[in-house]
């Protein structure tokens, strides 16, 4: 995959440069103080879901992956630090070099997590896993964020497909990776054409209420988007008045009119008065779409309504009120000397405020009920127990520096509704409440 293919600026050669100054600073100081190769673990968890929240989903980790290949310190990059002087000659010429060669381990993308859980683990020596905390953070606060919220909106939607439209209120990258992650949570289509283009999913579009204030009336207007687009088009019939525009839709497309979009007023009202109006008016098959600032509660407060489907823009790319996921990227294991052979030994933060982390490399494993739903998040240092061996969560993704764990996004869709199959029922509720399985820890070892 080449940089274009990762939304970056043509001028931009890597990913090098998506990090913090004090990676580096912390590089130049463990290459002078001679612990720059000792075998490290670092972890990315979470230490809390956002407030109210259930479950988790992970998403963003095949960006992750093709951030990782791309980290490289061309010449520019390195001409960039050496004239800021935030790093001196010994570590430019080290990083000259630098190609992750480690190991990473996670959840694979789609599944759900809980607060502790060990959703990706990087493995190598410190000074090539030190750098690449703020990318891999980066990519799974904001996708994870986006993919939780897109999956809370599939579920408040049921069987009726969600359209992403969110590109025009954020970030024009960042609308990209929204689009990824939404499919991924749920949702069917996209307005974005770039997410269509770099990751096949499946993209719609119809007009906007501009097309029809630039004709000379509504029904010129439906009348240039039927001829153009044909009889199964969707006609956004608020721009004036609703029933004159629905009538006039059916009259100019036919009861073959694909469907109509309700942009604003009251929906649950507005949809029970359009789908009567289409059905006395013999458009039977004609879908109705809504779209107007939705989020999970009101496509929720819409389920009895007659609607076919939903756009979501801005609470979607946003989060839908919560645009991180608190992942954090800790140092769990070291070993005591830059020997490869030397043993590891777990470390960890030990400080008050809520923000202590338990050290040790980990597994994790969902431990099932009688009834073969998950009933716990189990966590563990030591040995994992006989009857949890083929109930772990983490894959390998890297191995000696190759990414071995490329997958279709399709594949993480279909995890994730996997995942969230398996889950308490309870979990999809939107009423707030605490995480649906509770997080339990075997050898909880930490460290200083």
């Amino acid at each position: 995959m080449d940089v274009a293919d990762l939304g970056l600026p043509v001028d931009v050669p890597s990913t090098a440069l998506f990090t913090d100054q004090y990676e580096l600073t912390m590089l130049r100081a463990a290459l002078a103080s001679g612990t720059a190769e000792r075998r490290s673990v670092f972890e990315v968890f979470t230490r809390r879901l956002p407030n109210g929240r259930r479950y988790g989903v992970v998403g963003g980790t095949g960006r992750v992956l093709d951030a990782v290949e791309n980290f490289r310190f061309d010449t520019a990059v390195l001409n960039f630090l050496r004239e800021r002087e935030i790093v001196g000659e010994e570590t430019l010429d080290w990083l000259a070099g630098y190609r992750f060669s480690g190991d990473i381990w996670g959840y694979p993308e789609g599944e759900v997590y809980f607060p502790g859980s060990p959703i990706m683990r990087v493995e190598g020596t410190f000074a090539e896993c030190v750098l690449l905390e703020t990318v891999i953070l980066s990519i799974l606060n904001h996708d994870s964020a986006i993919a939780a919220a897109a999956s809370r909106m599939s579920a408040a939607a049921g069987d009726r497909p969600l359209i992403e439209m969110g590109a025009r209120r954020t970030h024009e990258l960042a609308a990209v990776a929204a689009s990824r992650a939404a499919y991924v949570g749920g949702f069917a289509t996209t307005s974005d054409l770039a997410a269509g283009f770099r990751y096949g999913i499946p993209t719609v579009g119809t007009s906007a209420h501009a097309f029809t204030l630039l004709h000379d009336s509504e029904r010129d207007a439906f009348q240039a988007q039927v001829n153009t687009l044909g009889r199964g088009t969707t006609l956004l019939v608020d721009t004036y008045d609703v029933a004159e525009a629905v009538r006039t839709a059916v009259e100019v497309a036919g009861t073959e009119l694909g469907a109509v979009r309700i942009d604003s007023g009251d929906l649950l009202l507005v949809a029970h008065r359009v789908r009567q109006q289409l059905d006395e008016l013999g458009a039977t098959d004609t879908k109705i779409v809504v779209t107007s600032d939705l989020d999970e509660y009101a496509i929720a407060s819409l389920a009895a309504a007659p609607v076919d489907a939903y756009g979501v823009g801005t609470q979607l790319v946003t989060g839908s009120g919560h645009p991180t996921s608190s992942m954090v990227y800790k140092l769990v294991a070291r070993a005591e000397s830059a020997d490869p052979k030397a043993p590891l030994v777990p470390v960890a933060k030990k400080s008050s405020g809520g923000k202590t982390s338990v050290g040790g490399r980990k597994w994790a494993a969902r431990r099932p009920d009688a009834y073969g739903v998950a009933e716990a998040e189990v966590i563990g240092t030591g040995p994992v127990p006989a009857g949890l061996a083929d109930r772990q969560l983490l894959v390998e993704l890297v191995k000696g520096g190759e990414v071995v764990a490329r997958e279709p996004l399709d594949a993480a869709r279909e995890r994730h509704t996997r995942a969230r199959a398996g889950l308490p029922m309870s979990a999809t509720q939107l009423s707030r409440g605490e995480p649906v399985l509770p997080t339990e820890y075997l050898h909880e070892t930490t460290g200083s």
